[in-house]
């Protein structure tokens, strides 16, 4: 072990409690996400942090299961920042609402017709007049801006009645509302992040421990997706470059062979962050700015390490599996000239720093006092959909 990791020994007996290697960072590496962020915290929070830091661990992977179960969870992880052009992206204003409501087509199917009507291509509206067409009807835009929010917005349970609130007297077409929101259909990694920083600071402030829990578990981890350079082009997987089960090798293969004994895990203190929506698509854009090395370095390695030893064999509870050869996954992340560790530490303090803003603009309440035993004994329910097997929505793997 190297010096700079001897003062860790206890922390990784700490980590070796519960961890599996699982696929889809993986449940490893989310995991130890995490936990490790649970260090970077002020005296103020750690003690309530260490208290559940075996649940917030554990927990980690919950969006990953959530996928199982929701169709709606995939587009959380992820955003295909390619699909929009060229960084940074002008495309895109990084405010959730205004993007979707820009990148959102509405339609009418009538009743008994096979034919839908247009209402509004977003792309195509002129959203720096007063008022856009919907339909034949001119709407002012804080009428519109009003209605998407609160009638299309995150829904999926679109009621075309709905349509005549748009203006007195309207009388839009009868049949069935379909709405295409190009914007989640891409990704919403960004977005649904800084989402769930409010939430959490709202959580804090009404000391609601279960939510304080469940948000800090799943902020950890969608951090920790976008710190993934995968998770933010639309090659998510190399199946564009002949290169299918790149993302389990850079995000799960990897951190599991080297992470544990080659790692540096000091990353520092939480910082307070003023701007959450910058913060969040900077870190983003610096994943992404990777893609193109992670793709190109291990095509290159795929031509010219020896084909017989690039996949092996291994134990994996009670079944072999086949998957990348140590020696070759090392060769790899040398290549990459330490990426993986670089995006692993920087998630680890960008979780801690995500915690420890919501609580400093939560007016830095008292977590010493709040009463978890309801939340440890929740059931866990997320468990029997994975367990399933049955993804809803993109799959990385």
């Amino acid at each position: 072990m190297k010096l700079k990791h001897f003062s860790l020994v206890t922390l990784f007996l700490l980590l070796s409690v519960n961890s599996q290697s699982e696929p889809s960072w993986g449940f490893f590496g989310h995991r130890h996400i995490n936990r490790l962020a649970v260090f970077t915290l002020p005296p103020e929070m750690i003690g309530f942090y260490k208290q559940n830091i075996e649940w917030i661990t554990e927990h980690a992977p919950d969006p990953d299961r959530r996928r199982y179960a929701l169709k709606v969870e995939a587009p959380r992880h992820y955003i295909d920042l390619d699909r929009w052009g060229e960084a940074p992206f002008p495309d895109l204003t990084r405010d959730w609402l205004t993007d979707a409501m820009h990148h959102t087509d509405m339609y009418i199917l009538p009743e008994g017709e096979t034919d839908t009507i247009p209402l509004i291509i977003g792309s195509e509206a002129d959203w720096g007049a007063a008022k856009i067409r919907v339909w034949r009807y001119m709407i002012p835009i804080k009428f519109y801006k009003n209605f998407f929010q609160h009638k299309i917005l995150n829904r999926t349970d679109y009621v075309a009645s709905d349509l005549n609130q748009l203006r007195k007297g309207a009388e839009f077409p009868k049949g069935t509302l379909i709405v295409n929101n190009h914007l989640f259909e891409d990704g919403i990694n960004p977005y649904y992040t800084e989402f769930l920083i409010g939430g959490l600071t709202k959580a804090y402030k009404e000391g609601d421990v279960s939510r304080i829990l469940h948000r800090s578990a799943d902020l950890g981890h969608y951090i920790g997706d976008g710190h993934v350079p995968l998770h933010t082009t639309e090659n998510y997987n190399g199946q564009l470059t002949g290169q299918v089960g790149i993302h389990g090798f850079w995000e799960s293969r990897i951190p599991e062979l080297f992470a544990d004994n080659e790692y540096d895990y000091f990353v520092g203190k939480a910082d307070y962050v003023k701007d959450k929506r910058a913060w969040i698509w900077d870190y983003v854009l610096a994943s992404h700015s990777h893609v193109d090395s992670v793709l190109l370095i291990e095509k290159y390695l795929r031509k010219s390490y020896p084909a017989d030893e690039q996949m092996c064999f291994e134990q994996r509870k009670t079944a072999m599996v086949k998957t990348q050869c140590a020696d070759f996954a090392k060769t790899y992340e040398t290549a990459m000239n330490g990426m993986v560790e670089d995006r692993f530490r920087k998630a680890i303090h960008s979780v801690g720093s995500a915690w420890y803003s919501a609580w400093v603009d939560a007016g830095k309440p008292d977590l010493n006092n709040l009463d978890v035993t309801a939340v440890l004994a929740e059931k866990d329910t997320l468990q029997q959909y994975y367990e399933a097997g049955h993804i809803k929505g993109r799959s990385h793997e």
